[in-house]
């Protein structure tokens, strides 16, 4: 995976991110509620972006101190915005440490649509959880098998999703507290690309299109979905407690 590529394409769209970015938006406003309680001493947002998760969490939650990481250091603004006292860090969430910045081992994390673009998507959210003060909560969402399964059969290429049963098999104490398929549709392959580049989530394919790929493309969606292009989501909601590292 690469990660440069990723900031990059990130980068490159955030002042698109929010007005395409819709599911993600409604995943962020859903998670929130999975919080057990609504007062936290401190809290870690991992993935920040733009902020739809921390406008939940400043809306709806009480805290002392926050922590928000992201890898594109040009969401800071965006971050801010929403509370200034919020402590924003520019890093690569698979080599962040909560000593790096803070003293302090938060007693909630959230991350939304992130963790999905982690190498070691088993290590991070078990470093995670390690993080955590004794009873906190770890909570985060997700992609499920379903996800983008339009681009997969079409080009075979995707980041790593997991079915529930799997991603049970991996946390043996997470709850998966929902899991959804919403599916958007659009009036051509091309505006389906479009809202991959916007939303920035086209950081896995680094090459060059030939006309000749985009026809190709093209030919295959009109295939695949006959009536309308099509692109799903899969969002999952996980909730794991630290019950056992205090």
């Amino acid at each position: 995976m690469n990660k440069n590529l990723i900031q990059s394409r990130f980068e490159k769209h955030l002042k698109d991110y929010d007005k395409n970015a819709k599911i993600q938006k409604l995943m962020a406003e859903k998670l929130i509620n999975y919080c057990s309680r609504k007062k936290y001493k401190n809290v870690l947002e991992i993935g920040c972006g733009t902020g739809f998760l921390t406008r939940e969490a400043v809306k709806h939650l009480e805290y002392e101190n926050y922590v928000a990481i992201d890898i594109v250091a040009q969401c800071e603004p965006y971050i801010k915005k929403f509370d200034n006292k919020i402590c924003f860090v520019a890093e690569d969430m698979e080599k962040y440490s909560v000593d790096a910045t803070c003293p302090f081992k938060p007693d909630l994390i959230i991350s939304n649509a992130s963790l999905q673009w982690c190498s070691d998507f088993e290590g991070v959210v078990n470093k995670l959880r390690r993080m955590l003060s004794k009873g906190g909560e770890l909570i985060f969402t997700t992609f499920g098998k379903e996800h983008f399964r339009e681009i997969f059969y079409i080009m075979g290429t995707g980041l790593n999703y997991y079915s529930e049963a799997e991603l049970k098999k991996m946390f043996t104490e997470a709850e998966i507290c929902s899991q959804e398929v919403h599916i958007m549709s659009f009036k051509t392959p091309k505006d389906v690309l479009r809202h991959l580049k916007l939303t920035g989530v086209n950081g896995i394919e680094s090459k060059t299109w030939t006309r000749g790929d985009l026809k190709d493309f093209e030919n295959a969606y009109q295939n695949l979905c006959v009536k309308i292009p099509t692109l799903t989501y899969n969002p999952v909601y996980i909730k794991i407690k630290n019950k056992t590292i205090g």
